[in-house]
């Protein structure tokens, strides 16, 4: 789960929701919650995290050193014909490890600040022997800013991001158009950004900001007219225990999939 934080700023009067809210001067992906770290979680911890970690630094990476992060012990260099996809807040790290096993030819830097979700996807990790995951246990609003250099991803996943329901509270979502403007930067010509939520007003913000960037297009628009905007499920991303049991009780979901136009 996404929760940004911010810095104090004045009051916001209660408003519709729309794609432009207030911005907050400091946004965050993330607010630290309370958990307790599981013995198997702080022994991956231990054991997998000098291997599959990697450490936040303030220096802006080059392509080649984005791509070395995936080196392995018996190779020289890293997986340099693979694609590189950016998830921004993996919770308990279950949907990723089911993606990165179906996509093994794709790797994937995995932002998350919660331990036990962090040893959690370590253990499955090591468990199942996925070689295609690294993680950086820090802010992913940060590591985007300072790390990840200009079109150097193939994609980004921010799969059911903090809808922070009151509207009030709206100024505190991450998808907003100052963050998005930044994080599409990123993607390579032709990349592409999913995101996913279950708060259907979260999804219509969600929509309204992707379709205003003018660096992304909606291939849904013209493959998929009948869902106004939004897109099938990717057969890629699985059905959380929590989606399962919204739409059992007759929940929907939104899977929104824009690319950055060619160059």
């Amino acid at each position: 789960m996404i929760e940004p934080i911010e810095s104090p700023t004045p009051n916001v009067p209660n408003a519709a929701i729309k794609a432009d809210v207030p911005f907050m001067r400091t946004i965050k992906s993330y607010i630290k919650r309370a958990g307790r770290t599981t013995t198997g979680q702080t022994k991956a911890l231990a054991e997998l995290g000098p291997q599959f970690l990697i450490p936040y630094q303030p220096q802006m990476l080059s392509a080649t050193e984005l791509e070395a992060l995936f080196a392995r012990p018996s190779c020289i260099g890293g997986d340099f014909n693979k694609k590189i996809v950016l998830e921004i807040g993996f919770g308990m790290g279950d949907a990723t490890a089911h993606i990165a096993k179906v996509l093994p030819d794709v790797n994937f830097l995995c932002c998350e600040v919660h331990e036990p979700g962090v040893g959690a996807l370590l253990k499955r990790v090591g468990e199942e022997n996925i070689q295609n995951i690294r993680i950086c246990a820090h802010d992913a609003v940060e590591v985007m800013e300072n790390m990840l250099p200009e079109q150097g991803l193939d994609g980004i996943h921010i799969f059911f991001p903090d809808p922070w329901h009151k509207t009030k509270h709206n100024k505190r979502r991450l998808i907003q158009t100052p963050f998005v403007a930044k994080l599409v930067k990123r993607l390579k010509p032709n990349g592409y950004l999913h995101c996913a939520t279950d708060w259907e007003p979260y999804a219509q913000q969600i929509l309204e900001v992707l379709s205003a960037e003018p660096l992304l297009c909606n291939p849904a628009l013209t493959q998929h007219p009948e869902l106004k905007g939004y897109a099938p499920k990717p057969d890629y991303r699985p059905l959380t225990k929590f989606e399962k049991r919204g739409l059992r009780l007759g929940h929907g979901v939104w899977d929104l999939v824009f690319q950055r136009h060619p160059a």
